[in-house]
């Protein structure tokens, strides 16, 4: 680390929170407003604030249209890459991209569509997937972006939720080795949905045409074709972007709202000052649209800096080996890379000696970026074996929109804490908090809460659901948002993310956290990832139980493997942790973006209801929990 390095982010982040008007005022002056703001920051509007109220902004305008009107329309936008399509590659320029958007955003408003309205985007990861979200953002109608193929009970959920008056969507998804028909998923869920959309714009995709309704499904291509171009609408700084939805704990999705004006704002900022980016570099983001991830960082916040972003249909590994990273980075010139740390313990277990890396020239390649869950220490260290490039943990969430904590590269890098997603990001005045809303001494545990008013980009309320909003994340801790992660702030002010605040067990009256067993467990050379939870004990309250995936090739006993990961938590954590009992077995339940399902795991090891994740990526994984649990002697409830 340089001393410049330290001094810069410093007095940024100082700044940030004793003059948040002149820090976030320069920042909203490299966008294009058609109307300046009356005020940077409004806290007449608590307990969250409203940023540039009274400002004019288009979110289209800035991501397209400026760059081509600044002489960029040849440089490229976004590229698409498709292995699941036979290494399918399509290149848009900005001006392409800009009058695909113009002619989509035709379409809806031909169809009725106007500011305010909704509109659900059920899509797979397509060009025409962020042509439509761009071209709702360019007539101010809100997206709400629903993953491809989800269940059709949760999408009828979404639709009485945020009542679209049309719904985009393509015929089907494509996985690794399967076709998945989106038209009867839609179908089966408009028909359970009350509310009842009038059109359906759908894209055609070869491998899966749909039979369409006559009346109300309208060709993509026949549409866009003969559609009229129309131009970006001003909106108001505080009109709504999008809405998206989270899982609750109460098993009903949560609306997450986005403005226009704060959001543009905190994205384009965080390209240079996270990422290192600058207008005409390759980004990507290996994440889905259907993610917060997808929206912040594939779609929104590279084209509004004028990079050049990457959409890839396909998987870290199987499409076709683990050296499918590699080739795209290779392949598009990639500079730094997003994703999230499950997909690099994915093609450490299949490619643990990193031997596909040869076969690819990432010269180009500066940094790894890994954030949606905590990076495990190993996992780290065999990135930054194996790319020789920095490999930097950052922290945020669905509701954030962007960093909560992060190492910034626009800054100069700070040294890196493994296990730590560094320092704590302008904007926000991250504390750790106990139950009483007192903070907590460095080095100890506690809640992870940022207090009030959250910088631009946050989430501005849950979609008709305001009480809701305020209740979920600034009840329980007034003056902050509660951030529901567990962890401690060191003396060096590094942030360290252990585990969620349910994921903190009461073992004989000592809290302990899960992650920081887990971060044992993946010390070990076998496993390749692994979960911890805690089980139900009527003497101790709770004890943690293990699950390990091990790498390809292993040819050890589990026995032995269990019996050394045992000794090694005794002897890492201490005796206290009453570590005793771990299975072995083949995968973890994930939800689709790769976040491992330990509250069901849970729940099932209790003998507790539980409803089945809608974003899980294959329910059967559950049924090995279930027997894994057995063959430890715990209780099932399956």
């Amino acid at each position: 680390m340089s001393s410049d390095a330290e001094s810069n982010y410093q007095q940024a982040y100082e700044q940030s929170l004793n003059d948040p008007d002149t820090f976030w005022a320069a920042a909203a002056e490299e966008l294009h407003w058609t109307k300046p703001w009356d005020s940077v920051l409004d806290t007449s509007v608590m307990p969250h604030g409203q940023w540039f109220k009274g400002g004019e902004i288009n979110t289209c305008y800035n991501a397209l249209d400026r760059h081509v009107e600044a002489g960029r329309g040849d440089q490229l936008a976004l590229i698409y890459d498709s292995p699941v399509t036979g290494n399918r590659v399509i290149k848009l320029t900005y001006a392409e991209l800009r009058d695909a958007t113009a002619k989509c955003a035709g379409v809806l408003a031909a169809n009725g569509v106007k500011k305010g309205d909704r509109v659900i985007i059920y899509m797979p990861m397509i060009p025409e997937t962020a042509i439509a979200m761009l071209a709702c953002a360019r007539i101010g109608a809100i997206h709400s972006v629903v993953f491809g193929g989800f269940a059709s009970n949760e999408l009828a959920v979404r639709i009485d939720d945020a009542k679209p008056d049309v719904i985009v969507t393509a015929s089907c998804g494509i996985e690794v080795n399967r076709v998945i028909p989106y038209m009867p998923l839609l179908n089966d869920a408009i028909d359970i949905a009350e509310f009842k959309p009038c059109k359906v714009l759908v894209v055609q995709r070869e491998q899966c045409p749909a039979e369409l309704q006559a009346g109300r499904d309208i060709d993509w291509l026949t549409a866009i074709t003969d559609a009229d171009a129309v131009d970006c609408v001003p909106l108001e700084a505080t009109d709504p972007l999008y809405i998206l939805y989270t899982s609750g704990t109460t098993g009903l999705p949560k609306g997450v709202v986005r403005d226009n004006g704060g959001h543009a704002v905190g994205l384009n900022w965080t390209m240079n000052t996270i990422y290192g980016m600058e207008a005409g570099d390759v980004y990507w983001a290996a994440s889905d649209v259907g993610w917060v991830v997808g929206h912040s960082y594939i779609v929104y916040a590279p084209l509004i800096k004028g990079c050049t972003t990457i959409l890839y249909e396909g998987k870290p590994v199987g499409t076709p080996d683990a050296g499918a990273f590699w080739r795209v980075i290779a392949e598009h010139g990639v500079k730094a890379m997003f994703t999230a740390p499950t997909a690099f313990r994915a093609i450490k277990k299949e490619d643990p000696d990193g031997a596909l890396l040869a076969k690819y020239d990432l010269s180009k390649f500066e940094t790894l970026f890994l954030a949606g869950e905590r990076t495990d220490p190993d996992t780290l260290a065999w990135a930054e074996e194996k790319l020789k490039v920095p490999v930097i943990d950052h922290w945020w969430q669905t509701e954030t929109g962007w960093s909560i904590a992060a190492n910034h590269k626009g800054y100069g890098f700070l040294p890196i804490k493994p296990g730590s997603p560094t320092k704590a990001a302008p904007g926000w005045d991250l504390q750790v908090l106990d139950d009483q809303c007192n903070q907590m001494p460095a080095g100890e545990v506690g809640a992870l809460c940022t207090k009030l008013p959250m910088p631009p980009g946050s989430l501005l309320t849950l979609w008709n659901a305001h009480d809701r909003f305020t209740e979920s994340y600034m009840a329980e801790f007034p003056g902050f948002y509660k951030t529901a992660d567990a962890g401690y702030i060191d003396a060096d002010e590094y942030v360290f993310v252990m585990s969620r605040t349910d994921d903190i067990i009461n073992v004989a009256g000592h809290r302990l956290s899960t992650g920081a067993m887990e971060e044992v467990l993946a010390s070990h050379s076998d496993v390749a990832e692994c979960a911890v939870i805690g089980v139900a004990d009527q003497l101790k309250g709770q004890l943690p139980v293990g699950f390990l995936v091990l790498k390809s090739g292993v040819d050890r006993t589990d026995e032995d493997i269990v019996a050394e990961v045992v000794q090694l938590v005794r002897s890492q954590i201490g005796p206290v942790a009453a570590f005793k009992q771990a299975a072995v077995i083949e995968r973890l339940p994930k939800t689709r973006s790769g976040k491992i399902l330990r509250g069901t795991m849970q729940k099932i090891a209790d003998n507790e209801e539980y409803r089945m994740p809608a974003t899980i990526d294959d329910p059967a994984i559950l049924d090995e929990i279930d027997l894994a649990l057995q063959s430890l002697g715990l209780a099932s409830a399956r």
